[in-house]
Formats: structure tokens, sequence, C-alpha cells
């Protein structure tokens, strides 16, 4: 959902930065899960709001600059039950990741490594033999999303 960039002043406060659109619908998901290495904490906000293109954060234990240093680089996670539901065709990113991805003919592309946005549609990085670059377009590109069986079956040329 995100990551805390760094500390901000020397109150404790951390600049984070939201992957959600608008930034701030970061700051209706409460508590957070953070995660630094491998292990993750719940951690509730004590206070939080929109700062300039990003949020500031304070979290509980964090009274001076030192102790928000540490938190540079925690990425910040939620619960999936806080997400609303998505509507029929509709997907969050994270449903995508992992997918096997095939040509209408049963071609195999490879794997959902990530997703980018790209303004006029998002793109799904599929990485196999090689790297294929497929926008996610449905009723297009797209013809079928399967998350049951772990796949997407698109109208693509293998070649492209």
């Amino acid at each position: 959902m995100g990551h805390i960039a760094g500390p901000y002043g020397v109150n404790g406060w951390v600049r984070v930065v939201s992957h959600t659109e608008p930034p701030e619908n970061l700051l209706k998901y409460r508590p957070w899960q953070l995660r630094q290495g491998h292990a993750w904490q719940c951690v509730d906000l004590v206070e939080a709001r929109r700062h300039g293109k990003g949020l500031i954060v304070r979290l509980p234990d964090c009274q001076d600059r030192d102790a928000a240093a540490r938190y540079s680089g925690t990425e910040i996670g939620i619960f999936r039950e806080q997400l609303p539901a998505t509507n029929e065709n509709e997907y969050y990113w994270n449903d995508l990741v992992g997918l096997r991805v095939v040509t209408l003919d049963g071609k195999e592309l490879g794997i959902v490594d990530h997703l980018i946005e790209t303004g006029a549609n998002d793109v799904l990085v599929v990485r196999g033999k090689r790297e294929h670059l497929v926008p996610f377009i449905q009723g297009q590109v797209i013809d079928a999303v399967d998350l049951a069986e772990r796949q997407i079956r698109v109208d693509w040329d293998p070649d492209f």
C-alpha cells in the first residue's frame, strides 16, 4: 500500500509514500501492517495528514527523529479484509501478480511479475522466456481472468 520514506522533522513524524489513489486514501485504513525485514507488526497511527504530494504520520513510540529514522524503508500493508470488495471484472493488482499468462491458442507467455500504471491503461509485466508488456485492456487484449485457475488468457502475439 506504500512505504515509509524517512523521518519528517524532529518530533518523530515520518514521510509516507502512498500507492493508493488519491494518496490520502491510505489514511482510511487502520490499523497498518508495517514490515521491516521479514517481520510484520500491527500499528495504530497516532496522527496522520496529507503534506504536499505525500503524507506524514506519527507512529506510537516514535517521539524523535532517531526513532523515526529506524522506520525508513518500511513497507506498509493492510489486511485484505480492509479493502472494499471488487465488482465483477475488477481486480486489485495484487490479485493479478503471480498469475500465468497464456495466449488464446494456449501458448504460455509467463507469470505476471508486476504492473505498471501508464495513464492510458495498466500494463502487465509478464516474465517468462522473455519479458512481455501486455496492456490490461479487458475485452480487447485481456480475454479472461480466472483467479481460481490462477490464469489470464490474452489475445497477444507471443513474438511481440
